[in-house]
């Protein structure tokens, strides 16, 4: 694609439009690296914010662009490599950001598209606490409407990038696409890689051109004081000027701007959709969600999360020790230890808190589940991490880790007593649900964390003794926010105020605390393991029922000339659907979460066996299976909590029973619907035809009156019940006259079991005429023995 020398930049901006409508993708690509290559910054600075737009979609959803979350390797693979070539940390589209970078261009971002909170705190011309929006609001004469952000080229590809994931529509449910295999999601690894990496320094800019020298970063925010991060946010005109950029910052720190920015973006465009205001209002039952994570979003976070614990563990040992803060350390080495509790810490815990409150109870809520257990065990991603330990060993985890147990203890307790609130409402039965709190229950009982975290308990719950209530003050306020060349806080030694200041800054100062090894949340525990115990013996239950089924039912039955079961058996669930290895499962599951919550809480066998009976899955005196828990109330059964709890694990229910005429009931999906309907109209113009005569035949007390009772007769209307549970007595029936079924020749069962029979005849060289007979003979032998045990026995009344 050869250009001719363009006066005005607007030419190229409509020619690479006209070519992205007329052209291949693989050719716009090559003419892309071509005019980034030869055009100057002065030009290429009109076609930036359409380029972005045109890989990463517009932000009002619209426009998809390259759709980067639907675009995979193995389905195309072409697309995917020039994709992935055009935009790796280290190809042509970084190269022209740093191209513009150089020349020191701004280009504006509406503000109304940043996050809610965000969003809400700078129409309200307040400063959000991040330093990631310092000096880039530009006010418009209408105030708060309108407002844009002045990006840098890396901040401005960067946001566009972050957001994509959040603005683009989510992926249709019948599109079956791996996150982890689609481009978007390698390169947030890449880029993660890159910018944050765990071996090595930064890699500098590309060079603007051969042989050319790199780009210089933007000045930088000046260290910004730990304590202007607080609550009290100040307003936008008071906080300008002490945030200027200062000629004398730090040169070391543009060595690491960009992974600065990089990280702040990420957080801020995935995490940052609630606020501590605004998940206390969330409590409210009344509240409505402002913004519902995906599962693909999810995902994403928790590769950032991942990464994040690689990255902030590669330091070296002399770099990790307390003694490293006194000496000259590079910006870099800084940088990791500030990544996680500085930038982090307080989104991740209020982003946690929404999805554990309002994610549905599917399975689906195991992508929030792997998030928050990859957050919790950083030690996984240590460089100097152990084999993992089978089953029956897990290794033990280092005390080491205690400090940041400690400092994050909001995250192991508070979201655990959430998770059994969830847990307890799920059904048990179901393999998936079953292995999530074989998860949990796994990771919490490895050796020593348990203790580490009941520690920490104990140090917040300590009273308040040494610690001066000035001094409290500061660190109520969610403190982590700033810039990492903020100056650390003074060293604080004693570890009951490192406890108690990081639950108050996530929580407020009138935070009501649930000790997770206290009384409320070992109860939780207690009923969590009579679920499981119960959810057990359901899925025996259902086992035992499904291998018996076949043996249960007579050959005739199996070829469908046994009447219908109207009242059916347990209700749906995936462990029907999957069979006896999902049964086996789920057994395997719920036996070793319930050993590892017997460990982590010191359970009793005793304990344990003295709740399962209490709560019953014995059957009463007539061998029957109990109600679900219930009272009586003015207007009939009330389920209590527990009886909720017994249904939703299909641990007890209502025997719900059909009361109308058997051949009304509604067609059935194994059933032909014309073929039943014409059936019906045979039968019932057969009944009525011969009603004397069958009535007569039905009255003789001789053989072949209890030949045609045995099959004309309908014994499910001799007896009823009350609809009523409580008080279940039998009422009389309506008085039907003998009458003829032929629905049954309406299942396909029965065809198709007909239809073998001719076919296995036909091999034995049996004609249909000869075989009708034999099948006609066959069953008229069984049918009398049937009554003559039917008749002896009693079990059909005249």
């Amino acid at each position: 694609m050869a250009f001719p020398h363009l006066q005005q930049p607007s030419f190229l901006l409509a020619s690479l439009k006209a070519d992205s409508i007329n052209k291949p993708f693989a050719q716009q690509c090559q003419d892309l690296v071509k005019v980034i290559e030869d055009f100057p910054a002065k030009e290429l600075h009109t076609i930036f914010p359409w380029l972005v737009e045109s890989i990463f979609g517009s932000l009002d959803g619209v426009l998809v662009g390259w759709n980067l979350r639907c675009l995979q390797g193995r389905v195309n693979p072409v697309e995917y490599s020039i994709v992935m070539e055009f935009l790796d940390p280290g190809g042509p589209m970084m190269k022209l950001v740093y191209k513009l970078q150089a020349e020191d261009y701004k280009f504006d971002f509406p503000v109304s598209y940043l996050p809610g909170p965000v969003k809400a705190s700078i129409q309200e011309c307040i400063l959000p606490d991040s330093p990631l929006y310092h000096n880039k609001v530009q006010f418009t004469p209408t105030g708060g409407l309108g407002l844009n952000l002045a990006l840098n080229p890396f901040e401005y590809y960067i946001f566009f990038f972050a957001l994509s994931l959040i603005t683009q529509k989510p992926l249709p449910v019948s599109l079956h696409v791996r996150t982890s295999d689609c481009a978007y999601f390698i390169l947030v690894d890449r880029y993660l890689s890159w910018f944050l990496p765990t071996e090595g320094s930064v890699p500098p800019p590309l060079s603007s051109s051969p042989g050319g020298t790199s780009p210089s970063p933007p000045p930088r925010t000046p260290a910004i004081p730990f304590a202007s991060y607080g609550l009290h946010h100040t307003s936008l005109l008071k906080r300008h000027i002490s945030h200027q950029t200062s000629v004398n910052a730090d040169p070391a720190s543009h060595e690491i701007w960009r992974s600065e920015t990089l990280l702040q973006v990420f957080v801020e465009m995935w995490l940052h959709h609630y606020s501590l205001e605004m998940y206390q209002k969330m409590q409210s039952p009344h509240a409505k969600e402002s913004f519902t994570p995906t599962e693909e979003h999810v995902l994403v976070v928790r590769l950032l999360l991942k990464h994040l614990h690689a990255f902030a563990n590669s330091l070296k040992p002399e770099q990790a020790s307390p003694s490293a803060h006194s000496h000259a350390t590079s910006p870099l080495e800084e940088f990791k230890r500030a990544a996680v509790p500085r930038f982090v810490q307080q989104k991740l815990y209020l982003f946690l808190q929404h999805c554990f409150g309002h994610w549905p109870l599917d399975a689906s809520f195991r992508a929030v589940l792997e998030m928050w257990l990859s957050y919790l065990q950083p030690w996984r991603y240590a460089p100097d991490k152990q084999a993992p330990g089978s089953d029956s060993q897990p290794r033990c985890v280092s005390e080491k880790w205690a400090p940041f147990v400690q400092e994050n203890l909001l995250m192991y307790t508070k979201l655990f007593v959430g998770f059994l609130n969830r847990a307890l409402r799920t059904d048990l039965v179901s393999p998936k649900h079953a292995l999530m709190v074989f998860r949990v229950a796994k990771v919490f009982a490895q050796p020593n964390l348990a203790e580490m975290i009941q520690k920490g308990e104990q140090l917040f719950l300590e009273p308040e003794l040494v610690i001066p209530h000035r001094q409290h003050r500061l660190f109520t306020a969610p403190t982590f926010t700033g810039s990492f060349l903020s100056p650390w806080p003074p060293a604080v030694t004693d570890a009951s105020f490192k406890v108690k200041s990081h639950v108050y800054s996530l929580e407020g100062q009138d935070c009501k605390y649930t000790p997770m090894f206290g009384p409320e949340a070992r109860t939780l525990v207690l009923r969590l393991a009579q679920l499981i115990t119960q959810a057990k013996h359901t899925a025996k239950s259902i086992s035992d029922q499904c291998a018996e089924s076949p043996a249960g039912h007579s050959f005739l039955s199996w070829l469908g000339f046994s009447s219908m079961d109207t009242n059916g058996s347990y209700t749906a669930n995936d462990l029907d659907e999957m069979g006896q290895d999902s049964v086996r499962k789920t057994d395997e599951y719920l036996e070793k979460a319930l050993e590892y919550l017997r460990q982590i809480f010191r359970l009793s066998e005793a304990q344990l066996r003295q709740f399962t009976l209490a709560l019953g899955t014995t059957q009463d005196e007539n061998g029957k299976k109990q109600l679900p828990d219930c009272i009586v109330g003015e207007d009939g059964l009330i389920l209590t909590p527990l009886g909720r709890y017994q249904i939703i694990n299909g641990l007890r229910r209502f025997e719900i029973e059909y009361q109308g005429d058997p051949e009304l009931q509604p067609i059935r999906s194994y059933e032909i619907a014309s073929l039943v309907r014409t059936l019906f109209r045979l039968s019932s113009a057969i009944n009525h035809r011969f009603a004397g005569q069958m009535a007569a035949l039905c009255s003789r007390d001789d053989f072949l009156g209890s030949f045609c009772r045995y099959h004309l007769t309908e014994p499910g209307l001799a007896s009823r019940h009350l609809l009523s549970p409580v008080g279940r007595r039998q009422v009389a029936g309506h008085t039907r006259g003998p009458r003829l079924s032929l629905r049954f020749l309406g299942s396909y069962r029965t065809l198709v079991s007909l239809l073998l029979a001719f076919f296995v005849a036909s091999l034995f060289c049996v004609g249909p005429l000869p075989c009708t007979l034999l099948l006609t003979l066959g069953y008229v032998l069984y049918a009398s023995a049937m009554t003559l045990l039917t008749e002896r026995g009693k079990l059909h009344q005249p």
